[in-house]
């Protein structure tokens, strides 16, 4: 049932797939919300690969209210979308499905927050404008952060990426936006890190934890998000930090993009700080 205000206040289901996917804190977001909300809606983690994709949307009904999606379906869940926002369609990367009753079947519109995710979070540490930028990473996730950086200002970053062809799919949507990215190979990495103000990792922490071992130094009052939230302290973060630079945990990206999922998937704004005391409350040792 839709209320008054927009918002979804009938039973709902509502979940995050990927694979692997244990480790996801989106449930525990997500709940926290619903709960302060008053909504009954149920939110659970589903291991989905690419290959099952397909049919688990087949199998979803009108008693589902949207889908969370992390690696590795955020290019590959586009194609499943009836309608999707312009700059997620752009980018080709969506991490959020709204699912709605549409007649006698269902309206499922796809959405990119992880855009909202980057930039919140780097708002939240003090960051207002992006002037020059380093993306350590190509892939989906990498490629909402560009979108976050030309929003705040930048549309020309420094991409660190494995090769050409895994940088392909980032290349595609920068011409889409208008952004205009510089790649260097990984072996500029460390090098490049040392001269930047901003850098977003958005690779594994074992990889980032190969960048660190060879970093010397980095500006003062750098900052790096580091989009990995398990381990909760990366090996890269504490190699940022011990050269002089701040470090931001990707769980801050994640609560904001969640919070975002939230208002979009149920038409309440987020109730962002009970979201964050349980994220807080989780992590806290």
């Amino acid at each position: 049932m839709e209320g008054a205000d927009g918002g979804m206040t009938g039973a709902r289901r509502a979940g995050v797939l990927g694979h692997p996917i244990s480790h996801s804190l989106s449930p525990l977001l997500h709940r926290a919300a619903y709960r302060e909300l008053g909504l009954p809606w149920t939110y659970d983690a589903y291991d989905v690969a690419e290959e099952g994709l397909g049919e688990f949307i087949a199998g979803l009904d009108e008693t589902w209210g949207g889908l969370s999606l992390t690696m590795p379906l955020k290019v590959s869940a586009i194609r499943y979308a009836d309608t999707v926002d312009p700059v997620a369609r752009a980018l080709g990367v969506i991490n959020t499905v709204v699912v709605r009753p549409e007649g006698d079947g269902l309206r499922l519109h796809g959405a990119n927050t992880d855009i909202h995710g980057v930039r919140q979070a780097l708002v939240e540490a003090g960051v207002e404008t992006v002037t020059s930028a380093l993306l350590l990473g190509s892939g989906a996730t990498a490629t909402s952060a560009m979108a976050a950086l030309m929003d705040m200002g930048c549309d020309s970053p420094v991409v660190v990426a494995k090769s050409w062809d895994e940088a392909e799919g980032l290349l595609r949507a920068a011409s889409e936006i208008g952004a205009s990215p510089t790649i260097i190979a990984t072996a500029e990495a460390v090098e490049a890190m040392g001269g930047a103000s901003i850098v977003v990792s958005t690779v594994p922490a074992e990889v980032g934890a190969i960048i660190g071992e060879s970093l010397t130094s980095v500006q003062s009052g750098a900052v790096l998000l580091d989009a990995v939230y398990d381990p909760l302290v990366t090996p890269l973060a504490l190699a940022w930090g011990r050269v002089g630079g701040h470090a931001i945990n990707g769980s801050r990206m994640l609560l904001h993009q969640a919070a975002e999922q939230v208002r979009l998937m149920t038409g309440l704004s987020a109730p962002i700080e009970v979201m964050n005391d349980a994220l807080v409350s989780h992590l806290s040792p």
